[in-house]
């Protein structure tokens, strides 16, 4: 694939785009979403759709410059239209990242919880030393994220599209290890056996589903 210089949309990217057949097949069900004339909306739910593409393709998830270019197209759009959509929201990488994207979370509710230690665990673990620096084997991309919204099972790490919870440094380092030796990762959520939100050590409220029925 030729490779270009891109400016601030976008790094080292392909000179040309377009959506394979998955992504074609989604793309009339996302449309349909909405009236005629208000097109423009379908821009969040195409940028992902290329995203997504470009993991299946390259490993990397990210949106290079052409892609945006076909999404404008598609919408009738002018691109800096897409442009500017693509860099207000960080859930959209435009330069590649690595395989597994390390997003941490480092706003007052996570630091208060220990956030600077999971930013520790993630520059030793993979060798990263600033933010937005990808690891020397390209598996880690860190990057340092607003609230994920999960700040009361803080501190959380964000690991592609999953949010891992109530992390401290040893989870954070055996999360990596599992990660670069591609063994079965554990399943999203609380690292600290929570259920969902619950405190620590089990709910103390609505704790059986047993009512009496009302006479």
């Amino acid at each position: 694939m030729a490779l270009q210089k891109e400016g601030p949309v976008g790094g080292e990217g392909p000179t040309s785009f377009s959506f394979d057949a998955e992504s074609e097949a989604e793309i009339p069900q996302i449309l349909a979403k909405y009236p005629p004339g208000k097109q423009a909306s379908a821009v969040l739910p195409l940028l992902y759709l290329v995203q997504r593409q470009m993991a299946r393709a390259s490993g990397s998830a990210w949106v290079p410059r052409v892609a945006m270019d076909e999404i404008a197209r598609r919408l009738g759009l002018a691109p800096i239209r897409v442009y500017e959509v693509a860099t207000f929201y960080l859930m959209f990488n435009t330069r590649p990242v690595g395989k597994y994207h390390l997003q941490v979370c480092t706003t007052t509710p996570c630091w208060l919880r220990g956030s600077e230690e999971v930013v520790k665990a993630c520059r030793e673990a993979t060798g990263i030393k600033d933010w937005k620096e990808t690891s020397a084997d390209g598996l880690f991309t860190m990057t340092e994220v607003e609230c994920l919204g999960a700040c009361v099972n803080a501190p959380v790490l964000q690991v592609n599209d999953d949010y891992y919870e109530d992390m401290d440094a040893e989870r954070v380092k055996a999360l990596i290890e599992t990660l670069k030796r591609g063994g079965e990762l554990p399943r999203p959520g609380s690292m600290a056996g929570r259920q969902a939100s619950a405190p620590e050590g089990g709910p103390n409220t609505l704790t059986s589903l047993s009512f009496e029925k009302a006479r």
